[in-house]
């Protein structure tokens, strides 16, 4: 098997890597990639002592210098972490600490915050141009020897990826070459991938959506990327005209659609026609709302391709690009990945926890053993992870996905409710623009169900006539005791919700200004 680097650097020289983001902005070609990669990954090794094995950090903006740091510290047989300005500086020097980094490759305009807190890791300024000319601290880089020679194996470790940490803190997930290679060959067959793609890129890079998901698989066919420098509605909406792919997350179709929706007639039908162009759009990192993606076709002509996928293993399942794609269904797994559906006793069952196995399977957790040893589970020999999701598996083999089940499959009066099913129950409310439900401990009931909910401008809605709405679409069992409106809610960098601390605030909450509590008006 071939690494990804290596395939980037097969691609045709001249071929465009990532396209210019903004007018008379140059392009990067795969031939700039290899050029500059191979200059960085020289001095990494030569000058620096990089060793096979060491992680490197990045703090880099979207765009040339970060996919030149990127395969610089691969050819210099290095493992990345991709870090992020959006982290405060204790969390970035966390995991640079728990890493145990070497340094930190950053630009210029994050250079002075890349290590704020930690002692440990030295910072290195990296600059680079989509020629492919570059610079480390100000000193131009040379050539190396032998070029082709720097060049991972496909068992070096490649990244470093911490898990978001919206129900647990973050791990760092081991990937090494030889997975991602088979993540991206997955995703690039299942969706059908090619080298006249192209994709608009406005997702955060320290995350495997954003990363592998997303650049790295449309990179390894020879696509291209209109890599922005951050979600911007307008902007993505202009830079769709230019693309045939988008890859995005549920946060990400909404702020779209309200975006669509403020146009002016005209504008808006010009903008509904680019989008009815794109080959191919998906959502994944959270469950995409039913009500979301039926908006979204009504302009695009078509449902976002949804699919399930995880730190650990990218992409699993997927609705298919060419056929049926089933609103609220994950679809199938893709190739090369096997699932499995487990009751609580592992026993094969239609509604249990979802089980995966495959070269698309992470190795494990970084320095920590027990943890890794409770993330899998082996069956006569087999090694199966378990994604800790409560999913429903159909007659047809597709998925659904019922949510978290440390944290979306609520026991209440001895019913196992799913917190996504309540969520979409509630949104169909004409008045919700979103809702998110989560489980508080109660003696009586084991736990009770609470929902915080978000109106659409303008909006009025009482608590009552929520319930009232609700009572036709849910079980009395399901309703939830207690609702709060709120502006927002808290999330993760991928628009996730963090539900451990939703609950921790509406466990607050209830006890000051709640709307509703055990089916009464609190005042």
């Amino acid at each position: 098997m071939s690494t990804l680097v290596e395939r980037l650097l097969g691609q045709p020289a001249a071929a465009v890597a990532i396209e210019p983001g903004a007018a008379r902005a140059a392009a990067t070609s795969f031939g700039d990639v290899a050029e500059a990669s191979a200059r960085l990954a020289h001095v990494l090794r030569e000058h620096h002592g990089v060793e096979s094995g060491d992680r490197v950090g990045l703090l880099l903006e979207p765009g040339a210098a970060f996919i030149h740091a990127l395969t610089a510290v691969w050819r210099a047989r290095a493992a990345a972490l991709v870090l992020t300005p959006l982290h405060p500086p204790k969390e970035r020097a966390r995991l640079l600490d728990d890493a145990g980094a070497r340094l930190v490759i950053a630009s210029p305009e994050l250079a002075a915050v890349a290590a704020d807190g930690t002692s440990a890791t030295a910072v290195h300024v990296f600059a680079s141009a989509a020629s492919g000319a570059a610079s480390l601290d100000g000193h131009a880089l040379p050539p190396p020897p032998c070029a082709r020679a720097l060049l991972p194996e496909t068992d070096d470790l490649a990244l470093l990826v911490y898990t978001s940490g919206t129900t647990s803190l973050p791990k760092g997930v081991l990937l090494r070459h030889h997975h991602l290679e088979a993540q991206c060959d997955a995703i690039a067959r299942a969706w059908q991938l090619r080298s006249d793609d192209v994709l608009v890129h406005a997702l955060p890079l320290h995350h495997v959506h954003g990363l592998v998901i997303a650049l790295l698989s449309v990179l390894r066919v020879g696509g291209s990327a209109i890599m922005q420098p951050s979600f911007d509605a307008h902007a993505v909406l202009t830079a769709c005209a230019r693309a045939s792919v988008f890859m995005g997350v549920p946060t990400m179709y909404a702020r779209l659609l309200d975006a669509l929706d403020a146009l002016t007639p005209e504008a808006r039908a010009a903008a509904a026609a680019t989008l009815a162009d794109l080959r191919l759009c998906t959502s994944g990192s959270a469950g995409l709302p039913v009500s979301l993606g039926e908006r979204w076709a009504r302009y695009a002509g078509r449902y976002p391709v949804e699919r399930f996928g995880m730190t650990e293993l990218g992409v699993a399942l997927s609705n298919r690009v060419a056929g049926e794609r089933v609103p609220g269904s994950v679809g199938w797994p893709l190739p090369s990945v096997h699932v499995r559906v487990v009751d609580d006793a592992g026993a094969p069952a239609d509604e249990g926890e979802l089980q995966v196995r495959g070269p698309t399977v992470f190795e494990g957790y970084w320095e920590r053993p027990d943890e890794t040893a409770a993330a899998f589970v082996f069956d006569e020999g087999v090694r199966w992870f378990r994604t800790g999701d409560t999913v429903r598996r159909h007659g047809d083999g597709r998925v659904s996905v019922l949510g978290r089940t440390s944290v979306d499959i609520l026991k209440s009066a001895g019913y196992k409710l799913s917190a996504p099913a309540i969520e979409e129950a509630l949104r169909r409310h004409p008045d919700v623009r979103d809702a998110a439900v989560v489980g508080l401990p109660d003696e009586t009931y084991g736990q009770r169900v609470a929902a915080a909910v978000m109106l659409r401008p303008g909006a009025s809605l009482t608590a009552e006539a929520l319930l009232t709405f609700a009572r036709s679409e849910l079980a009395p069992y399901a309703l939830p005791r207690l609702v709060h409106f709120v502006d927002d809610v808290p999330r993760n960098a991928m628009g996730k919700v963090r539900k451990p601390v939703l609950a921790e605030l509406l466990a607050i909450l209830e006890g000051h200004d709640a709307d509703v509590h055990e089916g009464t008006t609190q005042r």
